[in-house]
């Protein structure tokens, strides 16, 4: 049976700036960068130091099963800005919200109070958009929250 998520891709433009961006302005460390495979796919990975069950994997579109005109058309996508990548969770939002901005993170949205926590939404180097998220204390009440 499944039992949880291991690796999740994240589409980048250029894999030397994004290593940079997410191990030194977002603090995650490298967990694998290595070649592999005929042709030398460079296979990037990293993680929070305190979930080493998580990867993601820093992928530019042109590797192996990705035809030109899937990678062109994933490449504007993402230089566009509109492919979302996730959320990333903190305990302090308020606190790394202003590191992360200290070191050159662009914020599209400071921390606003949710239904589910407080979130902040933030861009990678390559224009991917991230959901920065403290979740709110004992968790979310969907039922009370959006009556389900």
């Amino acid at each position: 049976m499944i039992k949880g998520l291991a690796i999740s891709t994240v589409w980048v433009l250029d894999q030397d700036r994004a290593k940079e961006f997410y191990t030194e302005k977002l603090g995650l460390e490298v967990r694998t960068d290595m070649t592999v495979g005929e042709g030398g796919m460079r296979w990037l990975t990293v993680g929070a130091k305190d979930q080493p069950e998580v990867q993601l994997t820093l992928m530019t579109p042109d590797g192996p099963g990705m035809d030109p005109e899937s990678a062109e058309a994933v490449r504007k996508l993402i230089s566009k800005g509109v492919l979302g990548a996730g959320a990333l969770a903190t305990d302090d939002i308020h606190g790394d919200y202003e590191k992360l901005k200290a070191r050159g993170v662009e914020f599209l949205q400071e921390p606003q109070e949710r239904p589910y926590g407080t979130e902040a939404i933030f861009r990678d180097d390559s224009g991917n958009w991230f959901s920065f998220t403290q979740a709110r204390e004992g968790g979310l009440d969907l039922d009370k929250e959006w009556g389900c």
